[in-house]
């Protein structure tokens, strides 16, 4: 009997209910720029960030006293004072604090996600820290990228390509579907230099004209933090 545990790549979170109940364990990965942001924010001492589907949940945070921030197509949603860019979230005042987090394409992802068993968010960032943490809990994995606006992306994909490919390595794990295949493809490809493969990805461009390129190299660069954040009760905590 095959006692190896499934790891398999789900493409965006439209796609999730094909999924869900299959999988102990849900991985959210929105590379540029949410789970990085998350990723960074964790690192620089945040205690916790609740992530919410909408920028109207975000706003009533906000009216209540919390550091609210919100992101729509790349941009500050107008009215919020920072959005889903890793360098926010380095700002020494957020440290030990709680912050409420909407974003377009990942808090969404979180949210239909939210009833697993156990939610963690992935990035180029704790890349190798999540693997390793992940070969250890002998349960079925599922990586869940969010897209851009439930279409497919190049960045989650390949990230969630890197975990698997990772899994199916160390022996315990298995695929079977294709979108997990072809995600570990995309990564063989891309592996020796992301920033010039993903040069023509849509969200690569969509940022590059909003003149976000710093923040492009710092969610491309992998394994500058040893976090993992995991969704409790609603909120993101550092596990």
């Amino acid at each position: 009997m095959d006692t190896r545990k499934h790891v398999e790549v789900c493409f965006t979170p439209g796609e999730y209910a094909y999924y869900k109940n299959e999988f102990e364990i849900v991985v959210v990965i929105d590379v540029l720029r949410a789970t990085s942001a998350i990723c960074a924010a964790f690192d620089n001492g945040i205690n916790s960030i609740i992530p919410v589907p909408t920028v109207e949940e975000a706003w009533d945070y906000k009216q209540k006293g919390f550091l609210a921030g919100a992101e729509r197509k790349g941009q500050i949603v107008e009215g919020f004072d920072f959005g889903n860019s890793p360098y926010s979230y380095m700002n020494p005042e957020f440290k030990g604090k709680d912050v409420v987090l909407s974003t377009t394409n990942g808090t969404k992802s979180i949210d239909v996600a939210k009833d697993a068993e156990i939610v963690v968010i992935g990035s180029f960032l704790n890349l190798d820290y999540l693997v390793n943490w992940l070969k250890n809990q002998d349960k079925n994995i599922l990586c869940l990228c969010s897209g851009w606006q439930d279409k497919f992306n190049l960045e989650d994909t390949i990230c969630a390509g890197a975990i698997c490919d990772a899994l199916i390595n160390s022996g315990n794990f298995i695929s079977d579907e294709d979108s997990s295949i072809a995600a570990k493809y995309l990564y063989q490809s891309a592996k020796d230099n992301y920033f010039g493969y993903l040069k023509s990805s849509s969200h690569r461009r969509r940022l590059k004209n909003l003149n976000l390129n710093e923040d492009i190299k710092y969610c491309l660069t992998p394994n500058q933090t040893n976090v993992i954040p995991i969704l409790k009760d609603g909120k993101l905590v550092k596990l």
